[in-house]
C-alpha cells in the first residue's frame, strides 16, 4: 500500500496541473466563447479547490487522539474525500450540463477556435503528466489486482478521489476537444454544446462512484480483503494461538484497529501466563502490520 507521503506528492501534481490548465482554459473560453471550454475551465478550478480539501483532510487526520476522540482524527480525511465528491458532481457537473443546455439555444459561432485546440492539446499533455503520476502510486498500492478490483476495495480514500478526478479531466479534455474540432469543420456550434453536457455526465458518473466507494469508509469498513487475510494467517500461525475465532478491522485512514477473539494453546494456563501469549501475540502482529495501531484481544476457548 502506497505510503501517506506519496498520496501527499500525487496530490500536488494533480493541483500544479490543475492550476495551469484552468488559467489556460478560462483564459481560452474568454477569447472563443466555447461553452465546453468554459465548463472545463470551471472543473480545473474546482478540482483545484478540490485538492485543496484533500490536503486539509491529511493534515487534520494526523491530529492527536483526546478523550472526545479517543482513536484520533484518521477517518476526517474521509469526510473531505466525500465533500470532494460532491464539489464534483455539483460544481462541475451540474454547471457542464446547466452551461450545456443553454448552448443548445445559441447560435452564435466560436471565435479563434485554434486557440482553444491548442489550449486542450496542451491541457491533455499536463493532465496526462499528472495521471501518469497517479498511476505509479496506483501500481504500487494495488500490486497484482485490476484497476476495478483495486477501486472497489481500496481504503487509500486520497488516492481514489485523484484517480477518479484525473480520469474524469483527461476524458473531459478529450471531450472538449473532439466538440471544438467538430464545430470547426462544420461550422455547426450544437457540437460544442453537445461535447458540453458529456463533460457533465461524466463528471456526475464519476463523482457518483468515488462518492460511493467513500462513503462505505465513512460508514466504517475493514481493511481491505487481502490484507484482513493475511492479518489472520499471522496470527493463527503464532504458537500461543489454537483456533482464532473472531477476527475485526476497521480501517481509521492510514491506521487500523484490530480485534481478536481466540483460544490459547493452554486453556488451563494462569492468568499471567495468558497475559503474556496475548501480549507476545499483539506485539509480534504490530511488529509485523505497522499500521496497526490499536489491538483488542478476548481469549476463548468456543466459539
Amino acid at each position: 500500500m502506497a505510503g501517506k507521503g506519496d498520496s501527499v506528492k500525487t496530490i500536488f501534481y494533480a493541483l500544479g496541473a490543475n492550476f495551469a490548465i484552468f488559467v489556460a482554459k478560462a483564459v481560452a473560453a474568454f477569447i472563443t466563447g466555447s461553452s465546453a471550454m468554459l465548463a472545463e475551465a470551471v472543473h480545473s478550478l474546482a478540482d483545484c479547490g478540490n485538492q485543496g480539501l484533500l490536503l486539509l483532510g491529511m493534515k487534520r487526520a494526523k491530529l492527536p487522539a483526546n478523550p472526545d476522540y479517543p482513536m484520533g482524527y484518521g477517518k476526517e480525511i474521509y469526510f473531505w474525500s466525500f465533500l470532494v465528491a460532491v464539489m464534483l458532481f455539483s460544481v462541475g457537473g451540474m454547471f457542464s450540463l446547466y452551461e450545456g443546455w443553454h448552448k443548445l439555444h445559441s447560435t452564435e459561432a466560436l471565435s479563434y477556435p485554434w486557440i482553444a485546440v491548442g489550449v486542450l492539446t496542451f491541457g491533455i499533455i499536463a493532465e496526462s503528466i499528472s495521471m501518469r503520476a497517479c498511476l505509479v502510486e496506483v501500481n504500487k498500492a494495488r500490486g497484482n489486482q485490476s484497476l476495478r478490483q483495486w477501486f472497489k476495495e481500496s481504503r487509500q480514500a486520497e488516492l481514489v478521489v485523484i484517480f477518479g478526478e484525473d480520469l474524469a479531466a483527461l476524458l473531459g479534455l478529450v471531450f472538449a476537444l473532439i466538440a471544438v474540432v467538430a464545430t470547426m469543420v462544420t461550422g455547426n456550434p450544437i457540437y460544442d454544446a453537445i461535447g458540453t453536457l458529456g463533460i457533465g455526465v461524466l463528471l456526475i458518473v464519476v463523482a457518483v462512484f468515488v462518492a460511493i466507494e467513500v462513503k462505505a469508509l465513512l460508514i466504517g469498513q475493514s481493511v481491505e480483503p487481502r490484507q484482513r487475510e493475511a492479518i489472520r494467517q499471522f496470527i493463527t500461525a503464532r504458537p500461543e494461538i489454537k483456533q482464532v475465532w473472531s477476527l475485526i478491522t476497521l480501517q481509521m485512514g492510514n491506521d487500523i484497529m484490530v480485534a481478536v477473539q481466540a483460544e490459547l494453546v493452554d486453556a488451563q494456563a494462569t492468568t499471567a501466563d495468558s497475559i503474556a501469549r496475548m501480549n507476545e501475540t499483539e506485539v509480534a502482529l504490530k511488529a509485523a502490520f505497522p499500521e496497526i495501531r490499536w489491538s483488542f484481544f478476548e481469549p476463548d476457548d468456543s466459539a
